[in-house]
């Protein structure tokens, strides 16, 4: 990967502002460029496109290479005139301050379907997406849970719980209307997503993508390519995904997806996971691969405990899967539970991993997330869409904890050849970011919220709750302002990025 120095910005495209109750792939999302050229800041990160199923994350999927039509830009189906504008204003999506998914589900779905009934089907364009097979499996599942009413494939009747490709004509034949309204979701999103990609080139900006390890078990891959989870004979979970307990949970975390087995995948060369990965760089110029300790090693706990507390360790690929694709541009989430065999891995792969400057100030000279530990080959980051927002976290400290984290911050800064300002709040979260920028890490990556110094409502996950309030984030149109954009490109350009 080249290793030019450069800045960036951590948003999701649900986080954009806008009408509609969520952010899309619409003139926001060319607006929000156009601030990012200004600020001359080069990465726009982003979270998975994957479509999101129970709790709304999009780090638990359905469809491992589906796009979210939640993400569609309504507003240019009016233009092409196959949506009324009458239809949009009779409709509720929320009040645009936070993500209402349940009526976006409802509503979007609803102008969607309207957009269907205008669209030519017969169009060459479209008839080359249906060939190239780009959106099957994701509309094959979900001709099904429509045809089900939503229920997880396991409930299903028998003849269609077990995948077989002449169960799969049989559904396209049997339900062609309905197949083809997901592959036109599909189509309508990529269409979409390629005018902001390319406008995103056009004006300097990469997009950095993200992929989780894991999907839901309620999921496409798991129904149609069962073999490489770990299932028993009547394809239920034998072992869930989580992480053992540690200082900031008890129980652990019970993630509850189904881990794979790997040693399947070896004998077929990886080839899902790395259609996969392949696929995904279709759509961004950089991948962040998620959980990247569980290729090393990943926790497993029994199905069906209560808590994460007895688990096991269980060996993943290692080096093995990623051999060949050596070249990508991937960064590595080495964050969690870091041990040698990561460390190892790490090594091999040689891709760059990532910092967080809100762990770095605890008085520990060795602390990795310190900026004068970093090596080149990293990306500095505030924060993840995991974190507290920074200005929170620092709220938070008790009287003792901000004395010392404010001397650890003055002295990484002197070292970094500058002075931290303490005055506010704002202004100690503006030195972070300075240190970020200024850090050898050759990427420097900001979550909008800690360039914004918002407050702990503005955070986008807590882990291990599944709430309304998670995924939900989105940023004000007035906040994103030409201000903001200059402050941060006098950033980009003392720090030479």
């Amino acid at each position: 990967m080249n290793k030019d120095r450069k800045a960036g910005i951590l948003l999701h495209i649900t986080s954009l502002p806008g009408k509609y109750g969520i952010g899309s792939l619409g003139q926001e999302a060319i607006d929000f460029i156009d601030f990012m050229a200004k600020a001359k800041l080069k990465l726009w990160q982003i979270l998975p496109l994957t479509p999101t199923g129970y709790g709304d994350s999009p780090y638990s999927s359905f469809a491992s290479n589906g796009l979210n039509y939640y993400m569609i830009d309504l507003e240019e189906l009016v233009k092409e005139k196959l949506l009324d504008k009458k239809t949009l204003e009779n409709l509720d999506f929320g009040d645009n301050e936070r993500v209402n998914y349940e009526l976006i589900y409802k509503n979007k779905t609803y102008c969607l379907k309207e957009a269907f009934t205008k669209f030519n089907i017969n169009s060459l364009d479209f008839q080359n997406y249906i060939i190239g097979n780009y959106a099957n499996d994701y509309a094959l599942f979900m001709t099904l849970k429509t045809k089900f009413n939503g229920k997880a494939w396991n409930t299903w009747p028998d003849e269609y719980r077990n995948y077989t490709k002449e169960l799969e004509e049989k559904i396209k034949k049997e339900n062609e209307v309905e197949y083809l309204f997901w592959v036109f979701t599909q189509y309508i999103f990529t269409k979409q997503w390629n005018k902001i990609h390319n406008y995103a080139h056009e004006k300097g900006v990469e997009i950095i993508g993200d992929i989780p390890l894991y999907l839901a078990y309620d999921s496409v891959d798991v129904w149609k390519y069962y073999k490489i989870f770990e299932l028993d004979e009547n394809k239920e979970m034998i072992n869930v995904a989580g992480c053992p307990p540690d200082a900031f949970s008890e129980d652990g975390q019970l993630w509850g997806n189904p881990v794979y087995r790997w040693d399947v995948l070896k004998k077929e060369n990886y080839s899902w996971w790395l259609n996969r990965i392949n696929n995904t760089l279709k759509y961004v110029d950089i991948l962040r691969i998620d959980h990247f300790r569980g290729f090393d090693r990943f926790y497993a706990v029994k199905n069906g405990s209560p808590n994460a507390r007895e688990g096991k360790w269980v060996d993943g690929p290692k080096f093995d899967l990623f051999k060949d694709i050596l070249d990508y541009k991937i960064i590595a989430e080495d964050l969690g539970v870091i041990d040698d065999g990561v460390i190892k891995l790490m090594e091999e792969v040689k891709y760059p991993g990532m910092k967080i400057l809100e762990f770095a100030f605890d008085g520990n000279e060795d602390n990795e997330h310190k900026p004068s530990n970093f090596t080149e080959n990293c990306v500095a980051y505030t924060g993840t869409h995991d974190n507290m927002p920074i200005t929170q976290y620092i709220l938070d400290l008790r009287p003792k904890e901000i004395l010392d984290f404010v001397a650890d911050m003055a002295k990484e800064a002197s070292l970094l050849g500058f002075s931290v300002n303490t005055n506010s709040t704002e202004d100690m979260v503006w030195s972070i970011i300075e240190m970020a920028y200024r850090s050898k890490a050759f990427m420097a990556i900001i979550p909008m919220q800690d360039y914004l110094c918002q407050k702990g409502d503005s955070r986008m996950n807590l882990p291990s709750n599944v709430s309304g309030f998670n995924w939900s984030y989105r940023v004000k149109k007035e906040l994103i302002t030409d201000e903001l954009a200059a402050r941060i490109k006098k950033l980009v350009e003392i720090s030479n990025r």
